[in-house]
């Protein structure tokens, strides 16, 4: 069965989705919502769209009989929650991407939509679905390491992609978008609980604002980075970081296809002289946290420290698992076990589909989920998707209450969201 695939947001994300689909040969895009009538007619173009099913608005889509088995919704996080519970309505599965929803509201009113209209959900926490995910959970709840007493997990943003997305880009600041841990390390503590297996009881975090602020902006530095008499010492040299990118097939996509539909010299410098992705880091408009910590206590005592920092090279995620009977030592490429009664170690070795960033697909995971997200629409077997309402809005409660301890300094005591049984789901 090939799934037929509405894009609604055809920016980075939901035009990577919509190309791995495609790429797959069992997903097939019909229908594109876009308010940027460029995006409209490139993706309209790529995927041989028929005029008639291009959309400026999603409501125009939701107005329409359902035109396809699945949506894949990729808008900007504030905009997640009214298409997603519009186009539940209609029937369409949905692939959402992560954030659910900035607030609980919202995203709750999303998990009620998808249940009460018995459709499918598959959040984007693409890391459950890598082949290395899949093998470190299976050595986990087979107990070769005992039970789980600690975790030590670390996500390395990179220096670079946190002045591109997080400082320069789309969310740069938290009322635009959403809060760090959200925005980007959702997919972090989402992780932690899918590997451990257990609730959150209490969560306590601190972190900040370190380096990209007005104060530290080097002597003589000016607005933008193209007239700068610093911009050749400047570690976060806009013209140095994105022009590196203009030879690479990979990341002419992304990162340089955010700031411009033209990836030469040319078009690179209109962009740094136009556009937000030019402008100096240390402008101050930016407000999200370059760095912050996580502890989290599960259920039973086992407890987990999570840290994410701007300031280090873009790679996978490195975690240390401590059990009772052994360890896990894993960064993404290697899952090393260490057995205590035996003292010996064995060491797994992956081969990751490129590297971390989404310009990689983030190692294989994109396409690793999207294969999951169209065999569950095509057989009706929902248990292929791991990141579904339930699993996804218990780990954004948990993101909700670690931003509350952080910004009031407190130990927050975490609830568990109240549960609906949804109906059973068999491959067909």
């Amino acid at each position: 069965m090939t799934v037929t695939l509405a894009i609604v947001g055809a920016g980075a994300r939901g035009t990577a989705y919509a190309r791995i689909a495609a790429a797959e040969g069992t997903g097939k895009v019909v229908a594109v919502v876009d308010p940027d009538p460029a995006r409209r007619a490139a993706a309209a173009t790529e995927f041989a769209i028929p005029a008639e099913h291009v959309y400026p608005g999603w409501e125009d889509l939701a107005a329409q009989p359902r035109l396809a088995d699945a949506a894949i919704i990729a808008t900007p996080d504030r905009l997640h929650a009214d298409p997603a519970v519009a186009l539940a309505e209609r029937g369409y599965a949905l692939l959402l991407e992560k954030p659910m929803a900035p607030t609980p509201a919202d995203a709750e009113r999303i998990v009620a939509a998808v249940i009460r209209n018995d459709v499918l959900l598959a959040v984007c926490h693409v890391l459950r679905y890598t082949p290395y995910s899949r093998r470190l959970k299976a050595i986990v709840d087979s107990g070769r390491v005992g039970q789980i007493v600690s975790v030590e997990h670390l996500e390395p943003v990179g220096w670079w992609h946190q002045a591109h997305s997080y400082v320069r880009g789309q969310w740069a600041v938290e009322a635009e978008s959403s809060a760090m841990l959200l925005a980007k390390s959702s997919h972090d503590i989402d992780w932690l609980g899918h590997i451990i297996g257990r609730p959150v009881t209490r969560v306590s975090s601190f972190g900040g604002l370190f380096h990209f602020r007005p104060e530290n902006r080097p002597p003589g530095a000016t607005a933008r980075c193209l007239d700068c008499p610093v911009e050749r010492s400047c570690t976060y040299s806009a013209v140095r970081i994105y022009g590196r990118f203009l030879d690479d097939p990979v990341y002419r996509q992304w990162p340089l296809g955010v700031l411009t539909d033209d990836p030469t010299p040319a078009g690179l410098r209109k962009a740094l002289e136009d556009g937000p992705y030019g402008t100096c880091v240390y402008t101050g408009r930016n407000d999200v946290v370059d760095h912050q910590v996580v502890n989290l206590e599960y259920d039973g005592g086992v407890t987990a420290s999570f840290t994410m920092t701007a300031f280090t090279a873009l790679d996978f995620r490195k975690t240390r698992i401590f059990g009772t009977l052994g360890s896990i030592d894993g960064d993404g490429r290697t899952l090393t076990i260490h057995d205590f009664l035996t003292d010996t170690r064995e060491t797994i070795d992956f081969d990751p589909d490129g590297g971390a960033s989404a310009a990689d697909g983030h190692g294989g995971a994109d396409t690793e989920l999207i294969r999951a997200f169209l065999a569950a629409v095509a057989t009706g077997d929902h248990a292929l998707i791991t990141s579904g309402p339930q699993e996804s809005i218990a780990s954004h409660h948990v993101v909700w209450a670690a931003e509350h301890a952080r910004q009031t300094g407190t130990v927050v005591a975490v609830s568990a969201p109240a549960t609906v049984t949804p109906p059973q789901h068999l491959p067909a």
